[in-house]
């Protein structure tokens, strides 16, 4: 019963249909024969600015560093936005092999862990004053993070994004 159904008094109302295509079918995400290439178009542009801060940490420009992380990060965000909405939900919603569905299920576990880590990554130092103690910690955190990010990526693309061509 909704919220003004109980408010007025009425009786149990019946639940809303499911909203549906021209052709009656379950409204969802559709496939998109474009969507996979986008997103390895989005793992070399992230790359890219990940080494982008690399160079600028080599050149010791740790002023550009915090605006470039911020850049990094609004593209990674946008980027597991894209996964989140319209990869994994596709998944979620036509893989018939519950392997592979466990599989999926563990990527996106593992990315939005990723993801925290990214970000936490950012806000340490998107405003820091990069003393030697700071720059050496950064050095540190800036590899670990580039060991994940690389790792992710050729997972992902060699085991989770050929689960969209065969869903």
């Amino acid at each position: 019963m909704g919220f003004f159904d109980r408010l007025f008094g009425k009786k149990e109302s019946q639940p809303a249909p499911v909203a549906t295509h021209h052709a009656g079918t379950p409204r969802g995400i559709s496939y998109d024969p474009t969507l996979i290439e986008r997103l390895k178009g989005d793992h070399e542009e992230l790359v890219a600015l990940y080494q982008r801060i690399g160079t600028l940490l080599e050149a010791g420009q740790f002023g550009d560093i915090r605006s470039e992380l911020v850049n990094f990060k609004t593209r990674f965000e946008a980027h597991i936005l894209t996964e989140n909405v319209r990869f994994y939900v596709y998944l979620e919603q036509n893989l018939p092999d519950a392997h592979d569905m466990d599989l999926m299920r563990d990527f996106r576990r593992e990315m939005n862990t990723i993801a925290r880590g990214v970000v936490d990554f950012v806000k340490k130092y998107q405003f820091a004053a990069f003393d030697a103690t700071v720059r050496e910690q950064f050095v540190a955190d800036y590899g670990a993070v580039g060991a994940l990010l690389a790792q992710r990526i050729e997972r992902e693309e060699s085991n989770l994004y050929p689960l969209y061509q065969s869903a």
